[in-house]
């Protein structure tokens, strides 16, 4: 195993893990969350979770891409699973067709 690539994997679990050592202690310190805080760590998810979709959206090519918009106008009216359980055949029958 090579020493930079051990000391770069060894450093960046010392950034990971103070990075959420100390937002924990933070937020712990604090007797209230301040709303504009409180309102940027609800934002954190969406942020994150478009962060995962949009490069697949992008560059997955046309079965992701139209898994992602059913995903996204089911996922407006029905519950999570249900939205989950549709894209998952979606793409599913869509490849199995396409080959």
């Amino acid at each position: 195993m090579d020493l930079t690539f051990t000391l770069t994997i060894l450093a960046a679990a010392l950034a990971t893990y103070g990075t959420r050592t100390a937002g924990f202690a933070l937020i712990k310190s604090m007797e209230t969350i301040p709303p504009r805080m409180e309102s940027a760590l609800n934002a954190v998810p969406a942020a994150v979770l478009t962060a995962l979709v949009a490069p697949a959206f992008v560059y997955g090519g046309i079965d992701v891409t139209l898994t992602l918009i059913l995903a996204l106008v089911i996922g407006l009216r029905a519950p999570s699973l249900v939205m989950l359980g549709c894209a998952w055949a979606f793409v599913v029958a869509f490849r199995h067709l396409a080959m």
